[in-house]
């Protein structure tokens, strides 16, 4: 059986909780959609719950986070620590968004928020053909972000990507770490939730395309599946 820590770095709005859960809620409902024996360990960075050994955990989630990880916060450089030790331990492990963002930062690669200003709703990811991990040629997916990886460290390719976000996915050189930018742990309901968070932040009609391309159907269940194929495999 599977156990995967998931590392939360972000708090879901307290009004949207009771209704769509946590972030780790989300990603456990996601892997378990694919690997119903999937156990789990939760360690809440805003709860002020200190790290885990990372060479001691089976497999390691990161989530989504309001906050940039360049903002200087001071669990950022310990959290970065960590994922690097994951990573030279080869453990397998997985960042979502923020998530995504750290480990590229981590590793010696540039975030910032994008000139390209938000991505919200459904986006549609070309992949990289014979990647080992992500199947098909394109996904969409549910983002939301304004931040981005804007040049991706040496040692990562990038698998996944868009116009809007071209480096929305990163497959690490050792085979252990991957990332990806968009959420596929958010449903439609959810998804249309941060559309209304960026309500007064995002241009209107930002919001409003947003919100109709989810009227379209997301591709989360596959990408979810590989995310938990590839926390799993070991």
């Amino acid at each position: 059986m599977a156990r995967i820590t998931i590392i939360e770095t972000g708090h879901v709005p307290n009004k949207y909780r009771e209704r769509h859960g946590s972030f780790p809620d989300m990603f456990a409902r996601m892997v378990r959609t694919a690997d119903p024996s999937a156990a789990f360990d939760i360690v809440s960075i805003p709860d002020g719950e200190a790290l885990p050994d990372p060479r001691q955990l089976d497999a390691i989630l990161i989530t989504g986070a309001a906050a940039g990880v360049y903002d200087g916060l001071d669990w950022i450089a310990p959290l970065e620590e960590f994922v690097r030790t994951a990573h030279a331990n080869r453990t397998p492990m997985v960042g979502v968004c923020f998530g995504h963002q750290l480990i590229a930062q981590a590793f010696g690669g540039t975030v910032r928020k994008s000139d390209k200003g938000w991505g919200i709703g459904r986006h549609v990811y070309q992949v990289t053909p014979d990647n080992g991990v992500v199947d098909g040629e394109a996904l969409a997916i549910a983002c939301s972000h304004q931040d981005q990886v804007i040049e991706a460290p040496s040692d990562a390719r990038t698998i996944m990507s868009s116009d809007f976000a071209p480096h929305a996915g990163l497959l690490y050189a050792n085979g252990t770490t991957l990332s990806v930018q968009p959420h596929p742990e958010f449903d439609v309901a959810f998804a249309r939730v941060c559309c209304k968070l960026r309500e007064g932040n995002a241009p209107d009609a930002v919001v409003a395309a947003a919100r109709a391309s989810l009227a379209e159907p997301l591709d989360s269940a596959k990408l979810g599946g590989a995310i938990t194929r590839f926390l799993t495999r070991r």
